[in-house]
């Protein structure tokens, strides 16, 4: 097969907005489409071995799998050894549980299944997953599994058949995953028959390029469809971000971007010099390697409490990824593709023994519950307490969390979720409680956000005297928003439509909006003026709360357990303190916004508050990253928020 330099080019330009986008730097908010160009890259290069193959009459798919071992497994074997001490060292037992399950869906290429059935608003966050990465690999293993097959099968009918085939394949594909982008997110963006099709587009290159001489285009036409390609890349990542429904239509853009530079970029032309440059290739040699360690490296840093916020930290530990990678390329996936150090035979024995190896470590983790002696019995059942897995949700249910933040007034799908499926459909309706009343308006609190407003309804009701209603429409993730529609395919976007429609309705004394990190005092003023508008009197905004990596409970546990402080710094996200900071100088111009500070509450020069009361558990301010607890929504709004309410 023709080495082509620019293909190691499109890699670079794949794995560093990946990278980058993992480590959190808003300005490659698309950056997650690497791993699309990636499908393509790999559906163009592997179709065309076979293709030859298949000409000469020589495929074998035993050669073909050996191939494959010895391209993938070493390097993800070795990332996969390193990240054990550490994460036996640095998870608690519920992450460590996750890891161990993560350890045996890896070694059967199975883990995109495991991410899709543990995907939702309310897992544990993808970030604090170290082989959260791996995803992708087992869809391409998978796609490798079928793909062979059939084109063996197929070959005997003829090329026209075959891609008639295939091309039915790839429309199909692509249908399911326009479709379930919307409908079923998590299942469109982990799972191989909505993402198979992405791999087809690369297929459908080479099958081009097996018949057809690049040469038969002009100059400027191949000038012209390279460069065009590159913009299609560069344009998704940077404006695409995790709100674009994905991998549907939109992720047209950055595969046929890819393959227009697979078909039209050579070294005879300036824009395959230019992806095909030294650094280019550089990187795109190291582009497997350095895709499997950016994320354990992301993953155990933030476990240590650094935070999104933490830039420089994540640019050290993303130019790490590629030292790391180097190592790993010349030492590892090197020597292991040279046929003269390393038979098929002891590939495959390599292979099988570290599958099993890997997945037996996995299971014992598993079936431990993630305690492998790691933790003392102090630390066990203080995590213990805090125990909320799905579906069985033990602290929401201890706590009574459901009821108290009334999730009943969520257009969330909260079973669909605990389900393992779940959606960006909204619930056909919430509960007429959430906001019906029998007051009069001057008597109406309505409560409108996200997961951060619904944290402020238990404190409120304990707090205000029983001449008020508190309303409330406020569901999982949605920032508050005035262009909102009405919507049976966006949660978010039938919850603010129809919160703004009840205001308008009910015209409430009183509006608070609470939402995590997504204010702007620009976006607040907006709000607050069109609220007052329809007659409400008073727009309350609650900024963030103080914000813990990765929870509050996890940093009193592995740090000061036996003898926790009131009050702390260690932990923190000081980002968000500074953000909180910037909001109130900026709100405090601004006259028609009411902008309560939830950081000078909880906060001051010893750190944030840990805990009420004498005994922890039960007095945590913070139960998870967060949100608060009960205690804490009270002390805040009997302290505070009741009476700007009564004011």
């Amino acid at each position: 097969m023709e080495y082509r330099r620019e293909i190691d080019g499109l890699r670079a330009l794949a794995v560093l907005p990946v990278i980058l986008f993992h480590a959190g730097f808003e300005t490659f908010s698309g950056g997650f489409v690497g791993v699309d160009v990636f499908f393509v890259i790999s559906g163009y290069l592997i179709t065309t071995i076979i293709l030859s193959e298949l000409e000469r009459g020589k495929f074998s798919i035993v050669n073909f799998y050996e191939r494959r071992a010895r391209r993938i497994l070493p390097a993800l074997f070795l990332v996969m050894l390193v990240c054990i001490p550490f994460a036996w060292f640095w998870l608690l037992p519920s992450d460590m549980k996750d890891f161990s399950q993560s350890l045996v869906a890896v070694s059967f290429f199975a883990s995109n299944v495991l991410f899709w059935r543990e995907s939702g608003y309310f897992d544990t966050a993808a970030e604090l997953k170290p082989l959260l990465h791996t995803w992708s690999l087992a869809v391409e293993e998978q796609y490798y599994v079928l793909f062979p097959l059939f084109l063996m099968i197929a070959w005997r009918f003829g090329k026209r058949w075959t891609l008639l085939l295939l091309s039915a394949a790839f429309l199909a594909g692509i249908a399911l995953a326009q479709w379930a982008s919307v409908t079923e997110p998590a299942a469109a963006f982990y799972l191989l028959p909505t993402r198979g099709w992405e791999l087809l587009i690369g297929a459908f290159a080479a099958f081009y390029l097996s018949t057809a001489d690049r040469a038969v285009f002009s100059r400027g036409t191949s000038e012209f469809c390279g460069w065009f390609g590159l913009v299609l890349i560069l344009f998704s990542v940077f404006t695409y971000s995790k709100a674009v429904p994905f991998p549907g239509f939109f992720a047209l853009v950055p595969t046929v971007g890819a393959a227009l530079i697979i078909l039209f970029a050579s070294q005879k032309t300036i824009v395959g010099r230019f992806i095909g440059n030294k650094a280019f290739v550089g990187v795109g040699l190291l582009s497997y390697s350095a895709y499997l360690w950016h994320q354990p490296l992301f993953a155990f840093a933030r476990h240590r409490g650094v935070t999104e916020h933490d830039k420089f930290v994540f640019l050290s530990l993303s130019v790490l990824s590629m030292i790391l990678a180097y190592f790993g390329w010349r030492y590892v996936e090197a020597p292991f593709r040279s046929r003269m150090f390393f038979g098929r035979a002891r590939v495959f024995i390599f292979a099988s023994v570290g599958t099993v190896f890997f997945a037996a470590l996995g299971m014992v983790g598993y079936h431990k519950d993630g305690d492998l002696g790691q933790t003392s019995e102090v630390q066990k059942v203080f995590l213990d307490y805090f125990a909320n897995a799905s579906p069985d949700w033990q602290y929401d249910v201890k706590k009574g969390l459901v009821e108290k933040y009334r999730h009943e007034c969520n257009f969330y799908d909260i079973a669909k979720y605990q389900t393992g499926r779940s959606t960006n459909v909204p619930r056909e309706s919430i509960s007429p409680e959430c906001y019906a009343s029998g007051k009069s308006s001057d008597q109406l609190v309505f409560i409108w956000g996200d997961s951060h407003a619904q944290q402020l309804n238990h404190g409120l009701r304990e707090s205000l005297s029983g001449d008020y209603d508190i309303l409330q429409v406020a569901s999982s993730g949605c920032v508050a928003q005035l262009d909102a529609v009405e919507s049976k395919v966006d949660y978010c976007q039938q919850s603010n439509w129809f919160a703004l429609e009840k205001i308008k309705e009910l015209k409430p004394k009183v509006v608070i909006v609470g939402q995590n990190l997504k204010h702007t005092s620009k976006g607040m003023d907006k709000i607050s003026r069109a609220l007052r508008e329809v007659g409400v009197r008073k727009v309350i905004f609650t900024g963030p709360t103080p914000h813990w990596s990765p929870s509050l409970p996890a940093v009193i546990a592995s740090r000061f357990v036996a003898n926790p402080p009131r009050h702390t710094f260690s932990g923190l996200d000081k980002g968000v303190i500074q953000l909180d900071e910037r909001l109130k100088a900026e709100t405090s111009s601004l006259p028609h916004v009411n902008y309560v500070s939830l950081i000078d509450y909880f906060c001051g020069k010893k750190g944030c508050l840990v805990y009420y009361g004498d005994d922890v558990a039960e007095g945590v301010t913070t139960w998870d990253f967060g949100h608060l607890t009960p205690i804490a929504s009270y002390q805040f709004s009997k302290d505070v928020l009741a009476k700007m309410v009564v004011d």
